[in-house]
């Protein structure tokens, strides 16, 4: 039987599955991403196991870390879902009403 992960272990492997997230957003591998996301949520819930211990100087830097890679993934994903959005809008024609010459823009 395998022993539970610490909260350290298991902020270290969230740190580590963002990462791969990450990297799997840049190289647009779908595969990788699902894998990275799975593993992800099951070092959350290992690190929440721990929530009534009390936190060390390590452990904050480490959910800090944990907390900046996240918003860099998020950052990612918005990006892409506003270039999927603004391709969208180009392709059905929609894109092309935001701006003409000789509009004003809060028209």
């Amino acid at each position: 039987m395998a022993l539970p992960m610490t909260r350290r272990d298991a902020l270290i492997a969230v740190i580590e599955a963002l990462h791969a997230e990450i990297a799997a957003l840049k190289s647009n591998d779908v595969a990788a991403l699902e894998a990275a996301t799975r593993v992800k949520l099951v070092a959350i819930d290992a690190a929440a196991a721990h929530e009534g211990e009390p936190l060390t100087g390590e452990i904050r830097e480490l959910a800090s870390e944990a907390h900046r890679l996240n918003e860099t993934c998020r950052i990612y994903v918005n990006l892409m879902a506003a270039n999927v959005r603004r391709r969208l809008q180009d392709l059905s024609g929609a894109g092309m009403t935001a701006y003409r010459p000789g509009t004003p823009a809060y028209a």
